[in-house]
């Protein structure tokens, strides 16, 4: 199979999660309605909070409030891609590796990477994108964005997604060596609220640490740092260098977790 047709098959293949999930969603309507009034309402918390926060005081470090709010709004927009497109699939990893169901996912004839973690479509959370990404652009023409940055946005959003979705596989893989993946999933959210707060509020040391071993702060102050300020442009090959790094880690830990993982069905 060529490359061109092997993305043309797993596209066809996301076609059909996409339905499936869309008809289980909408098979439930008042579930669905209350999870769209969920998603909007975090998300209104959000900046609420942050604004509440700039009603008594200017400066946060060096920025204002409409930058703080841009880069609230990049981690909101993330976060409904997130929460839409691939946050459901972390809870049901745990489950089908105590199930055992994993065994049939295993037996099929696509990636086991691609099923495990793109299988399951929260279309819910569809209204939370557009509101989100509303306010971003609501909030970079605040910043009076130039010609460039806008142009260089939608790169750095997915960009962006690319490098949270890794951190958050490789994170989810350890549930191979554990008898409870809550736990994991949990830790994964954690790390979700580390990576809604800039960079400058951390000390040193954690930022160190958090942009580079781990580097889930890299997710949303590498690219606001580097619209707001050329001089940061080194954050962008280094965000693609960890994508490059996370993917080929994630294989070797998937396929290591596979060797060792014994079936709750056997």
């Amino acid at each position: 199979m060529g490359f061109l047709s092997e993305i043309k098959h797993y596209l066809r293949v996301y076609r059909r999660y996409l339905s499936t999930s869309a008809s289980q969603a909408m098979s439930f309507r008042t579930s669905f309605v209350l999870l769209i009034i969920m998603d909007l309402l975090f998300t209104g918390s959000s900046y609420f909070k942050i604004s509440f926060i700039y009603d008594h005081i200017e400066v946060i470090d060096h920025w204002v409030r409409h930058q703080l709010m841009f880069f609230v709004t990049f981690m909101l927009a993330l976060n409904a891609l997130n929460t839409t497109l691939l946050s459901t699939n972390f809870w049901m990893f745990s489950d089908d590796l105590k199930t055992g169901n994993l065994d049939y996912i295993l037996l099929k004839p696509v990636s086991s990477i691609y099923i495990v973690f793109f299988r399951y479509i929260k279309p819910s959370g569809i209204p939370n994108i557009i509101l989100t990404h509303s306010l971003l652009i609501y909030f970079g023409m605040q910043n009076n964005l130039g010609f460039i940055e806008w142009l260089m946005l939608p790169f750095l959003i997915v960009l962006s997604f690319t490098l949270y979705a890794l951190i958050q596989f490789v994170i989810s893989c350890s549930m191979f060596w554990l008898i409870e993946g809550l736990g994991i999933n949990f830790l994964r959210l954690q790390m979700q609220e580390l990576a809604r707060w800039p960079d400058f509020i951390f000390s040193k040391y954690l930022r160190t640490v958090f942009m580079s071993a781990i580097p889930i702060l890299l997710v949303g102050s590498g690219p606001v740092h580097f619209i707001f300020d050329r001089s940061y442009w080194y954050l962008i090959p280094l965000m693609l260098l960890l994508c490059f790094i996370l993917y080929y880690l994630l294989h070797f830990i998937w396929n290591r977790g596979l060797t060792h993982y014994d079936s709750a069905s056997s």
